[in-house]
């Protein structure tokens, strides 16, 4: 049986209509005699998505218990064993409960398709796991629930369910997306018209990349060569000169002429490294390209018109924009040029167009002829040996027997491959000229005059100099092809170098700098920068002795972008070496980009940390002090009251709250004073072992009567905490459930035993926090919907979880099943700090 097919609905948030376009399709499905079934579909209450599930057949879901409470999720044996040709299964990015099949709802999926059903699901941009970063930029929430992007990116039909911010939000706003309590809350915060806006750009670029992904792949697996005019590329041809930009802003204009036009500069050079390119005038050209949208390649092609259009068929472009030769009107002699090849080669699907320019017919230097790479040494020795070996050779053989003309041949081939080896293509050419002469003279009749009697000697002599001429051929290239390989595999291992720096973070400027000098053997490097085209050399870094002040005084300059040069003096470079210097000149910027950046990130951090220690204590005081200074100052005013009489029960009554009053005032400051010194790291919570029904009991003095219910059993283990900091973060936590609970539901505190943990949960039946709200709400001054405002400034979470963290423990938030928000405070316990006792009862997880 083959692998089932995956068919996603793709949305930009929720709400869109995936889960209803999927059970559409299912119905059509159904209609046509498939069948199809639905494995697990959420409809959060929505009721047109309710009213879809009629008349499909229901796997019944698997329950599952956990922390006390009863969850479902997806029976993938049930769907396995009912083997449908279709599931319906909603939320791909979903995480099961513990205790489940499969971590995530993605591989249950996975084994339906390699079982062969074919799928029908759901996802929403935001859950695609490389956009994480970016979503949370964007909204503020960090997604938890992901899916790998390649489980989406297989998926054999990616649908775009889309809708526009404002139809959405009055979707929400008509209560067709969340309960009447939480719309209010969602417009205000992720489903703003901003937010809305760039999930929508999200997810429709998102799927247009991987509708150019289905079109390349068709036209690989088709092999499709004929360029597709779907979208207009439009390739520049670069040589290096100043008519570049003019090209450049050409094509800008012509791709704003058509819909989603895209720009491409490409320079070609030579592999062996010659080029007539000025590296200064490149730079310019690519941040040009680049600020008008483009993008800029270095591509390396011997032959330009070739590579040229390689390139361009390879990212199906549409049109090439070149130049008008630059030749002067005799160089034509060599060709006709590299816009009239690629005119003729490219076909009726590429339209290419010729820009006249200021610097067309003003000549341009013929490239030189590339010379040996076999080292003057070895050049010596092989112009001696083509040059006076065949002389020796010559007065050898007279002074011996006669060997006849076949064997001559061979003695003197030999020599010239000696040549050859030695000194490669010319002194092998010298050899074979010189050798052939002397055989003529000396050895061929008629002798001693250079006519040949019998043709077959001059085949012979002509087979002399053609292998002679192939030897020396092959042997040439093959030495530089060597030196090729050296050089790239240097280069290699620099970049890998430069590669391997950046991923660490680990180099500094000068440390950079100093391996620029060493790399190149200069005396000294130098990164100068300015800010404007008018503004004096600044040296940013520097290495070696009398570095330069400016790029004009250096034996080479690197530029980097407009403002930033790398200045090197020492000896002038070759062209080749330039391609390496371009990567150390680029790295240098970034380098000294980051250290900038790190700077001010600490100074930024400092501040930050000193103003939300400022803040933190400015709120606590309006948000805890006020209410014990309250009662104290209405008993003193009672007691000061000369128009009451007061007995003696009632004064005994209000001197006690005043005392009470005092007792938490002064439990507050203190409570406030270490929070503000955890949070500068000056002192440490004072952890010790205690029980948790010892402390927590305590926490609940703060609230209404009959309001808290306490579920804490005798039963668990010791807990090693701050008690003061774990009774003030357990108070907070409860007077802020409180606060949002209806009347006559009362909140409940309970405790279980976890591993080598345990968990306090507050839970209570409010109207609960949305997903992308709950770590908001920890945030200091965060107030979570329609909260009154004699509600407090939103401190109390905020505080709670700092004095968590400080003893090593979490605070979370979860819904509530049924409706609500549950807050999960773990602490650590004495069993986790001394795991060799193990005769310490463990209570059982409720």
């Amino acid at each position: 049986m083959g692998r089932g097919k995956l068919r996603i609905y793709l949305g930009a948030a929720p709400g869109v209509g995936k889960t209803y376009a999927m059970l559409s399709e299912a119905h059509r499905r159904v209609e046509r005699g498939t069948d199809c079934v639905v494995a697990f579909v959420e409809h959060h209450s929505r009721a047109r998505t309710e009213v879809m599930l009629h008349g499909l057949e229901q796997v019944a879901r698997k329950e599952l218990e956990y922390r006390g409470s009863v969850f479902t999720e997806m029976d993938v044996d049930a769907v396995l064993g009912r083997a449908p040709a279709v599931a319906v299964v909603d939320e791909l990015a979903h995480t099961n409960i513990p205790g489940s099949r499969n971590d995530k709802r993605w591989q249950d999926v996975e084994e339906l398709l390699a079982a062969g059903i074919d799928v029908i699901s759901t996802v929403n941009i935001q859950h695609l796991e490389s956009l994480g970063d970016v979503v949370e930029s964007i909204t503020g929430v960090r997604q938890r629930e992901t899916v790998p992007d390649e489980v989406v990116r297989r998926a054999d039909q990616i649908e775009l369910v889309d809708m526009s911010p404002q139809a959405l939000r009055r979707r929400m706003a008509h209560g067709n997306i969340y309960k009447s309590d939480k719309v209010d809350a969602a417009l205000s915060n992720y489903f703003r018209p901003g937010n809305l806006t760039a999930l929508r750009e999200l997810a429709l670029l998102w799927v247009a990349d991987r509708v150019d992904e289905y079109l390349t792949e068709y036209r690989s697996e088709h092999r499709v060569s004929k360029i597709w005019g779907s979208r207009e590329r439009i390739v520049v041809g670069l040589t290096g000169g100043p008519e570049g930009r003019t090209l450049i802003r050409r094509a800008a204009r012509l791709a704003e002429k058509g819909a989603g036009g895209e720009v491409m500069a490409v320079y070609i050079s030579r592999s062996d490294g010659l080029t007539s390119a000025s590296p200064k005038e490149l730079a310019v050209q690519r941040t040009l390209v680049e600020d008008l949208g483009g993008t800029f390649h270095h591509v390396v092609g011997d032959d330009i018109p070739v590579a040229l259009l390689d390139f361009a068929r390879g990212v199906n472009a549409t049109q090439i924009v070149l130049g008008s030769s630059r030749r002067k009107t005799w160089q034509y002699v060599f060709g006709p040029g590299v816009g009239a090849t690629v005119a003729r080669e490219s076909g009726p699907d590429l339209d290419v167009h010729i820009v006249t320019h200021d610097e067309a017919g003003k000549g341009r230097g013929l490239a030189t002829v590339p010379r040996s790479q076999l080292g003057r040494a070895r050049l010596i020795w092989g112009w001696l040996t083509g040059v006076a070996g065949p002389p020796l050779l010559t007065l050898l053989l007279s002074s011996g027997p006669d060997l006849g003309l076949a064997n001559d041949m061979l003695l003197f081939l030999t020599v010239t491959v000696a040549a050859a080896l030695l000194g490669g293509l010319y002194p092998a050419l010298a050899s074979a000229a010189f050798g052939s002469l002397l055989l003529n003279y000396y050895y061929t009749p008629p002798l001693h005059r250079l006519t040949i009697a019998d043709p077959k000697n001059i085949v012979a002599l002509v087979i002399f100099v053609g292998v002679a001429v192939s030897v020396a051929s092959v042997v040439d290239l093959a030495a530089r092809r060597t030196h090729q390989a050296a050089r790239l595999r240097s280069e290699s291992e620099i970049l890998s170098f430069l590669a391997g720096s950046v991923l660490r973070g680990e180099t500094s400027l000068e440390a950079l700098l100093e391996r620029v000098r060493e790399t190149f053997g200069m005396e000294s490097v130098a990164l100068l920068e300015r800010e404007s085209d008018v503004d004096p050399w600044t040296c940013a870094g520097s290495v070696g002795p009398r570095p330069c002040v400016r790029p004009e005084d250096a034996d080479v300059d690197m530029p980097v972008g407009d403002h930033m040069a790398l200045a090197l003096s020492g000896r002038v470079l070759p062209a080749s070496d330039r391609r390496v210097l371009a990567a150390f000149a680029a790295q240098a910027a970034v380098v000294l980009d980051r250290q900038r950046l790190q700077h001010e990130a600490d100074q930024a951090r400092d501040l930050a940390e000193g103003n939300r220690i400022r803040t933190a204590l400015l709120a606590a005081v309006s948000h805890d002090l006020r209410t014990p200074l309250a009662g104290i100052k209405a008993s003193v005013s009672s007691l000061r009251s000369d128009d009451v009489e007061w007995s003696v029960e009632d004064q005994a009554e209000l001197l006690e709250a005043i005392e009470q009053g005092a007792d938490r005032l002064d439990h507050l400051v203190g409570n406030l004073l270490d929070m503000s010194r955890l949070q500068t790291g000056t002192v440490s919570p004072l952890i010790r072992e205690i029980d948790l029904d010892e402390v927590v009991p305590m926490a609940l003095g703060g609230v209404p009567e009959n309001s808290v219910g306490l579920d804490i059993p005798e039963t668990l283990p010791i807990v090693v905490v701050d008690p003061g900091l774990l009774e003030r973060a357990v108070a907070n936590v409860v007077e802020n459930a409180v606060k949002y609970s209806p009347a006559g539901e009362p909140v409940l505190v309970s405790a279980s035993a976890l591993a080598d943990r345990v968990e306090v949960r507050v839970v209570d039946r409010g109207p609960g926090v949305p997903d992308e709200a709950k770590e908001r709400i920890f945030a200091p001054f965060q107030r979570h919907g329609d909260s009154p405002r004699g509600a407090g400034v939103g401190l109390g979470l905020a505080v709670a979880r700092g004095f968590a963290e400080a003893m090593g423990g979490t605070l979370n938030a979860e819904d509530t099943p049924g409706g609500g928000l549950t807050m999960v405070l773990t602490v650590r316990t004495a069993a986790s700090l001394h795991p060799e006792h193990t005769d310490l009862p463990a209570a059982p997880v409720s």
